[in-house]
């Protein structure tokens, strides 16, 4: 039996040639298949660790923030803005190993493209958006900054844009300047937001407008979009500002360093040193009135972060759900919602008291 075994005929050994001849051509396949695959363009963005930047210190020799117009004062330690590396994207296609080494890293993150560029965009245009968005935070910065500070900084609120099918459409114009809602002035945008989200969808509201020489009463109604009450209208928001702030921030894009650079506007022009010469970092959006909005990517900035030194990290209170079981060792985050809360836990590090500033729990 054991010799009728090993003692295959003749038949039998040919076909045991071409099934390796067959594995062989087969493996060959695919591996070069799976070369193929590789080098296909991956649907998916990754986020990464960017560079931290003091917005109190120097960029390219001249100063990040520059003020004219009024005294300012040095500023010792630092206010980090953290940022985020995006890699992928419109005309920026990222290969299936870089997509597959991101998800092994801790750092980095992986996400679909469509959550991280709207569907259609060029990269001139998400290039053109980022810019656009810096622009509006340096604005709205410089503002928040400067009212923390004491100044008075006047603001006019007009309509940029109507969305199509919502009540106001009928009876608001991109041009009208809005004064006040339900009979009660409105002085800046959030106030006019404040007013309307503290109403109902479906609610009746009169909007005073200024159109041309016009004072205007508007009757309209509210709406609801992602579980808000909306009036459904986008503002843009300009100011009389008494001093002049200028920013050299280089090629970064976006709205999120909005809050730090309003500290450091207010740091440079109030006595003494904000931070007590500790090395601060942080993130978050800002509107005029000093409100601190999410961002995205604050896992990679709290790695960021960390890995320029800093031992202290301003998060919005919206994004702590993130930033739960993402904090690098060494690294303390003290939740916010406001620039005035910033400011406030910024004194309190400068004084050693920061401790029992109120981080994100879960």
């Amino acid at each position: 039996m054991q010799s009728t075994v090993l003692a295959d005929p003749p038949a039998q050994r040919i076909g045991l040639n071409q099934r390796s001849l067959t594995i062989l051509v087969s493996g060959f396949l695919a591996i070069a298949l799976g070369a193929v695959i590789a080098l296909l363009p991956a649907p998916y963005a990754i986020y990464a660790p960017g560079p931290a930047t003091n917005v109190l210190g120097r960029v390219g020799g001249a100063p990040l923030i520059s003020i004219t117009g009024a005294p300012t004062y040095p500023a010792g330690g630092t206010l980090d803005m953290t940022t985020v590396e995006v890699y992928g994207g419109p005309g920026r296609a990222l290969s299936l190993p870089q997509v597959l080494q991101a998800w092994l890293s801790r750092s980095q993150a992986v996400l679909p493209q469509d959550e991280v560029f709207p569907q259609g965009q060029t990269a001139s245009q998400v290039d053109s958006e980022n810019a656009a968005e810096m622009t509006s935070s340096q604005q709205s910065a410089t503002a928040a900054g400067l009212r923390e500070a004491g100044f008075s900084v006047p603001e006019t609120v007009t309509i940029a844009q109507v969305s199509p099918g919502v009540p106001a459409a009928k009876v608001l114009r991109p041009g009208d300047v809005i004064t006040g809602i339900n009979g009660v002035p409105t002085l800046d945008s959030a106030a006019v937001r404040a007013k309307i989200t503290a109403l109902r969808p479906g609610a009746a509201v009169v909007v005073q407008v200024r159109r041309g020489a016009t004072t205007l009463q508007v009757h309209t109604s509210t709406t609801s979009q992602g579980g808000h009450t909306i009036l459904g209208v986008g503002l843009n928001p300009t100011f009389r500002f008494p001093v002049k702030v200028r920013f050299d921030t280089r090629a970064v894009g976006g709205p999120s360093a909005g809050m730090m650079f309003a500290l450091g506007i207010y740091d440079l022009l109030t006595p003494g040193s904000l931070t007590g010469g500790q090395q601060i970092a942080g993130t978050g959006t800002i509107d005029s009135a000093g409100n601190v909005g999410p961002i995205g990517g604050i896992a990679q900035k709290l790695v960021g972060a960390r890995s320029a030194g800093a031992r202290w990290f301003l998060a919005p209170a919206a994004n702590c759900a993130e930033v739960v079981g993402n904090v690098p060792d060494g690294l303390r985050v003290v939740r916010t919602a406001s620039l005035h809360q910033s400011r406030l836990a910024v004194q309190s590090i400068a004084q050693g008291k920061g401790g029992s500033l109120p981080t994100c729990t879960r």
